[in-house]
């Protein structure tokens, strides 16, 4: 299916609640990903951001917070990345995730320094080390947990009423959107034409036409693989797991298959790939 976002609807409305409360919330798509609502972040999130490393670990890190989804009602609170706190909620139809309300950042009523310790063991990567970001971690509010329990309480609420207006609705997809969708999904699953084509109930005849038409004229596996070595550089700058364990969380187990594909498809191997951008961030 399709999801429709009223932005300017939702952008009114999320706009007056951080009038009001001064917390931010905002909406990402079924993967993740940000509907751009707003522009622009707090100091800390924008020196993170401003780099092509810390942006990939941002991008990673909310498809990851909505695919961990496990509450069984409500927010879901955790720490992002950077060590900021922030929470997450599933908008459904019917059993079905719309899209996901999210707010932050934020810090809970744990000591400061304690939670900033926290977070410097996640910034071994910035560029001039972790205490570079010290000032601005401090800007961030810190909030009790009865704040936290009140505003997300108030945010479910904020919740029924924007799928009672219809400011996320849900329209069919056609068969080259749900291939799209589901590659997305599922590219770090074992996959061949004779799976897609029947999870999705479609002749494989069409849709080798619709990976064509999807990739520019290239075949299925090599839209597969697209899929998987994007996820990979994703991996790759954002921690320090070894090629190998990258390989295996994009659905590919061979390492040499795997560093093989990467080179065909980015010219660069993992490893050169790594240290390349590592080096010009």
């Amino acid at each position: 299916m399709n999801i429709l976002f009223d932005q300017k609807q939702l952008l009114e409305l999320l706009t007056n609640l951080y009038v009001f409360t001064g917390m931010a919330a905002n909406i990402l798509d079924p993967q993740g990903r940000d509907i751009n609502l707003f522009e622009g972040h707090p100091p800390y999130c924008k020196a993170i951001n401003a780099l092509p490393e810390g942006h990939a670990r941002c991008v990673a890190c909310d498809s990851w917070k909505i695919r961990s989804y496990s509450a069984a009602r409500g927010f879901q609170f955790y720490r992002c990345h950077a060590g900021v706190c922030e929470a997450v909620m599933p908008l459904y139809d019917r059993n079905h995730p719309l899209a996901y309300l999210v707010f932050g950042c934020f810090l809970d009523e744990s000591p400061v320094e304690e939670q900033w310790e926290q977070a410097r063991t996640r910034l071994d990567w910035y560029p001039g080390g972790p205490d570079a970001l010290k000032d601005a971690f401090f800007q961030f509010r810190q909030y009790s947990a009865a704040e936290l329990k009140a505003y997300s309480e108030l945010l479910e609420a904020l919740a029924a009423y924007i799928q009672l207006k219809g400011m996320i609705q849900a329209t069919e997809q056609t068969d080259l959107q749900r291939l799209e969708r589901y590659l997305d999904e599922h590219y770090m699953e074992k996959l061949s034409l004779e799976s897609i084509s029947g999870e999705l109930r479609i002749g494989r005849t069409k849709l080798c036409r619709l990976a064509k038409e999807l990739s520019g004229g290239e075949t299925l596996s090599h839209l597969i693989a697209q899929r998987r070595i994007g996820a990979a550089k994703t991996l790759l700058l954002q921690n320090d797991l070894p090629i190998s364990a990258v390989a295996e969380a994009v659905g590919i187990s061979d390492y040499n298959y795997f560093s093989r594909v990467f080179r065909s498809v980015t010219g660069l191997t993992p490893r050169d790939f790594r240290k390349k951008w590592r080096h010009n961030a």
